[in-house]
């Protein structure tokens, strides 16, 4: 009784590793299938794409850039008003034109020979607005946004072009009266004089700026 009980216990020992190793296989076997599967994908995809190029590594390093500094708009903005504001048509400038060949203002200060070389074009012109066709108020704020940029941008000579007036009722150059009013309460204008015929003539001021460095 005992002996047969031993090889009943063995038999179903057989049995077992019979099965598990009838599952090791067909585990492997379907590893084998997925390997062989995805080795037939990728060669179809080499196939289908055709023959490739690695890119060069390009060698950059990726780095965290300065953030840019804030623009100031509304202080800009404020100056913009302030400068406007500043211009009136009520102010008396005849007092200090210059009643020479051609109408011209100087700072107190300033040798007569700055106008003169400023007449005959020893600086250069290096921006110009044009006030053509604009209204007394539209003109003066574009007049004052002009210098203050010019002066931002370190220019000293401009041209300010009001035109000769022959539009204008009675043919009379309004804004030429007006600009110079406005450029003689800017500080930052040391001196303007008319334009000579090349530059303009009657219908346009040469205008110098103090000197200020660029930002």
């Amino acid at each position: 009784m005992t002996r047969a009980r031993s090889l009943q216990d063995l038999g179903a020992l057989r049995e077992a590793l019979r099965r598990q190793q009838a599952e090791v296989a067909r585990l492997r076997a379907e590893e084998e299938a997925e390997r062989r599967r995805q080795e037939q994908a990728r060669t179809a995809f080499a196939r289908a794409v055709g023959p490739v190029q690695r890119l060069p590594e390009p060698g950059r390093v990726h780095g965290h850039a300065p953030r840019p500094e804030p623009l100031p708009r509304q202080r800009e903005a404020d100056e913009r008003a302030a400068l406007r504001e500043a211009l009136s048509d009520e102010v008396d400038v005849e007092s200090l034109l210059l009643t020479d060949d051609g109408l011209s203002f100087r700072r107190p200060g300033l040798g007569p020979d700055v106008v003169a070389r400023l007449r005959r074009g020893q600086w250069s012109i290096q921006a110009q607005i044009d006030l053509h066709g604009l209204r007394r108020e539209e003109a003066r704020e574009q007049l004052a946004a002009f210098v203050r940029d010019a002066l931002q941008r370190g220019q000293r000579c401009v041209r300010v072009v009001h035109g000769k007036g022959l539009g204008s009722p009675g043919r009379e150059p309004v804004l030429k009266a007006k600009a110079q009013r406005w450029l003689a309460q800017c500080t930052e204008v040391i001196a303007f004089t008319q334009a000579t015929g090349p530059q303009g003539g009657a219908g346009a001021l040469i205008v110098l700026l103090e000197r200020r460095s660029a930002r």
